[in-house]
């Protein structure tokens, strides 16, 4: 009985998953699909669950596993070779596959997730064969989940600036908090973060360089009267982790209406300073500082 209950639930969140994928266009002519879109879509999930990198992977991996994969479908015309897989999602809608499996994703986490983290990376080796540029992503990445809701890429970093909102356009965005670093420290995102019903915090750095100097004379001009002339909150977190502690210590300044007042910033709320990071071994190993 316990076998039949976990096939159940395996069928279960099989139809849960391929219910997401119900609206994807195909436009094969329906006369002419050996390969139903979802045992496609369905072949590469469990090819990829079990550690498929490519086409010829997940052909291999429906070659082994059919009868496997016929207990959730039928696949009447046995699975596709990598080639026609090739074909296949070449052919397919990437902005409406996108939006479909991030909507999957996120339904995997149970709850909104409270922090979102966005950030690129260029994959590396990417770029040294046949003269291509190196690969870029953008990822949205859901802290407390640890799991990646969407990604996107673009030809370079410089061009983040435009796949950011291309990528928050993909995401529910409310409750949560959402990270970027100084590369989307830009108005428009700030605001689209805003209407999305989240809220932004962003780096900041010379790419707005008058906020970012007006920002640093207020930080070192409140410093130095001990920040008696401003709303503060101080903040500081103790981790001991891999034979080591880590302290950081934070100070947000709050009352920044002037600051909005001139660069016209939405919602501009407060500043957050990070104050000091120190690494102290817990195995009596001297820091580099001490040596």
């Amino acid at each position: 009985m316990e076998l039949e209950g976990s096939a159940m639930a395996s069928v279960v969140e099989t139809t849960v998953f391929l219910s997401f994928f119900s609206d994807m266009p195909d436009h094969r002519q329906a006369g002419k699909v050996a390969y139903p879109l979802d045992e496609v879509l369905l072949l590469a999930l469990f090819a990829v669950l079990a550690g498929a990198e490519g086409f010829t992977d997940i052909a291999r991996f429906g070659a082994r596993k059919l009868a496997f994969l016929r207990r959730f479908r039928p696949f009447a015309q046995g699975t596709p070779s990598h080639d026609h897989l090739g074909d296949l999602f070449a052919a397919l809608d990437a902005r409406a596959f996108q939006r479909c499996f991030v909507a999957w994703v996120a339904s995997l986490t149970g709850a909104p997730p409270e922090l979102i983290a966005i950030d690129g990376k260029t994959s590396r080796r990417s770029g040294r064969k046949g003269g291509h540029d190196a690969l870029h992503l953008v990822s949205a990445f859901a802290a407390r989940e640890r799991l990646v809701l969407a990604q996107t890429k673009t030809s370079a970093k410089s061009n983040e600036i435009t796949a950011i909102p291309a990528l928050l356009d993909l995401l529910s965005l409310e409750g949560a908090l959402v990270s970027i670093d100084a590369m989307g420290c830009q108005r428009a995102v700030a605001q689209k973060v805003l209407d999305k019903g989240g809220d932004y915090l962003l780096g900041l750095k010379g790419n707005q360089g008058a906020l970012r100097a007006d920002a640093q004379l207020f930080v070192e001009e409140q410093e130095s009267c001990e920040w008696r002339d401003v709303r503060t909150t101080f903040h500081q977190s103790v981790d001991a982790d891999h034979g080591r502690i880590e302290t950081r210590r934070a100070r947000v300044l709050h009352d920044l209406g002037w600051l909005q007042e001139r660069h016209a910033w939405p919602s501009l709320r407060a500043l957050l300073i990070p104050m000091a990071f120190s690494v102290d071994s817990l195995m009596g190993i001297p820091k580099a500082s001490e040596l």
